[in-house]
């Protein structure tokens, strides 16, 4: 049965559900394939790579959603989305993005419009929509790198207490996104997200309240680097081998102060997630053998964090 890339919801013709063009845009009845095929989007990024950002292995392109078209274009500026293409040296990371954002949205973290397009060779393209951009503005957003004053070559160069003591620095209620980056940790430790830099953390200041931004470059990245380590920047010194009692009694309660409340609410949701996890992943754009390992990684977390799989 086809599935729709935005949604993964059933379709019986065509290539999108109508519910995936929905979160697109009310008003788009159809999607015109992508335009460029691997080759050209090749063409493509070295051409705007003087106005792009690259970071992390995955490149990226400006692009706007032409309605009228039908058709996402790219863009130098001004774009409301970024466009994620595949990379052959590291496969299927548009379906292991994807599939991994869709988890984190049952795992009750907040997160920017996001799905896949089919490019004119067939391959899948990721899009995500900017949460820095509002119609004629910019919003205020400074990744943890920036508020730290260290450079980009420095971003693994620090550690999750020092998440934390920004966090108490610059947010308005700090207590609520203390609970949030917990969430958020617990979770990228059961997805294997081992790459969760200092650019990958960010404030973002609207109507005078600063706090987290929506979650964004979240992959299993264990699956696709096949590294040791567990997490990016080191928590209580480690990097790998992480306990229950690193995660909870001293991440959760010693560095964040949150309650046994909190902390017991975080951990049942997160558990209680995990039946649907399966079945996305079941479900998802990744091949059967990435499919297999990603599951084999959550269930090894699960048993690590829970004491017992999926």
């Amino acid at each position: 049965m086809n599935r729709c890339p935005i949604t993964y919801l059933p379709i019986k013709s065509g290539r999108y559900s109508k519910e995936g063009l929905r979160i697109l845009s009310p008003k788009l009845n159809n999607l015109k394939d992508f335009p460029y095929g691997e080759a050209k989007q090749l063409e493509l990024l070295l051409d705007y790579s003087d106005k792009l950002s690259f970071s992390g292995v995955q490149p990226k392109l400006g692009a706007k959603l032409n309605i009228q078209d039908e058709i996402f274009e790219v863009v130098r500026s001004g774009g409301a989305f970024l466009l994620k293409l595949p990379r052959a040296l590291y496969a299927e990371l548009p379906q292991n993005e994807d599939l991994t954002m869709k988890l984190a949205k049952h795992a009750l973290i907040n997160i920017p419009k996001h799905g896949m397009i089919y490019a004119k060779d067939h391959s899948l393209v990721y899009f995500i929509e900017r949460f820095d951009r509002a119609p004629k503005k910019r919003i205020h957003v400074e990744d943890f790198g920036q508020l730290l004053g260290l450079p980009r070559e420095k971003k693994y160069d620090s550690s999750m207490e020092k998440i934390c003591t920004v966090i108490d620095r610059f947010c308005t209620f700090p207590l609520i996104e203390k609970e949030k980056l917990f969430r958020l940790t617990l979770f990228n430790f059961l997805v294997g997200n081992e790459d969760m830099h200092l650019k990958n953390f960010s404030l973002i200041t609207k109507d005078g309240i600063t706090e987290l931004s929506p979650a964004y470059d979240l992959v299993n990245s264990s699956i696709v680097m096949k590294t040791k380590e567990e997490i990016a920047l080191s928590l209580n010194g480690k990097k790998s081998n992480l306990k229950k009692s690193d995660l909870i009694d001293y991440f959760g309660k010693e560095r964040l102060g949150l309650s046994d409340a909190s902390i017991k609410e975080i951990l049942d949701s997160l558990h209680s997630s995990l039946p649907e996890w399966k079945k996305l992943i079941g479900i998802s754009f990744l091949s059967e053998p990435k499919k297999n390992a990603y599951l084999h990684l959550v269930e090894e977390r699960s048993a690590r964090l829970f004491g017992d799989i999926i």
